[in-house]
């Protein structure tokens, strides 16, 4: 009898188990789903903000062929740790190409992750730079979304930035984020993962 009783308990705690499980599945499917589309909403965001004087930033399979194939050639260039996720084509009214908007990720940051959009035009000046997610440091490293440092950027016409501490900045230079070097040079490299990619896979500036 008392056994019994335990292989009843036992199946009783099993059905439960087999119903939350099914439960937290059906959950994650729909929060899944919805976490999808308020990031492709982000990234849809930060690109207009990195391309304001485009009029459509389309999807393009030849730019996605060289993003598939970006992975290489970055880690042989030596930027490690970054991702080129997605890249377009920012267009005027009339449908010429203006600028490109890029969807960048370091894993290089302070806290992890740094996921950031990047406008370069055809002539390689950098148009914006947004910082869509990072978990960097509050009050340090965190400050890389803020306009101080990542509108720093913007005009820069470089195929490589450095970060300077001095708060004395020159034309290919960046002033770095106050106690935050890590952050500094993650997005630094970011951006120039992104340069990199620009001027010797797309062929800007030529």
């Amino acid at each position: 009898m008392k056994s019994d009783k335990i292989i009843k308990n036992a199946l009783i705690l099993f059905g439960i188990a087999v119903i939350l499980s099914a439960l937290l599945g059906i959950v994650n499917e729909i929060t899944k789903d919805r976490i999808a589309e308020q990031n492709q909403l982000k990234k849809e965001t930060a690109y207009k903000q990195v391309c304001q004087e485009a009029a459509t930033i389309p999807e393009d399979d030849e730019l996605k062929a060289l993003v598939e194939q970006s992975a290489g050639a970055l880690k042989e260039k030596g930027f490690e740790g970054i991702e080129i996720n997605d890249a377009r084509p920012a267009m005027d009214a009339s449908g010429n190409v203006i600028a490109y908007a890029l969807d960048i990720t370091t894993a290089n940051g302070y806290g992890g992750d740094i996921n950031m959009s990047l406008g370069i035009s055809t002539d390689g000046t950098i148009t914006g730079l947004e910082i869509i997610s990072n978990s960097e440091t509050a009050g340090l490293g965190a400050n890389c979304a803020k306009d101080t440092f990542k509108g720093q950027f913007a005009g820069k016409q470089s195929e490589e930035l450095t970060y300077v501490k001095t708060g004395d900045a020159g034309d290919s230079e960046i002033n770095a984020i106050s106690s935050a070097t890590i952050t500094t040079k993650a997005v630094t490299g970011a951006v120039n993962a992104g340069l990199y990619f620009a001027y010797e896979c797309i062929g800007v500036g030529k």
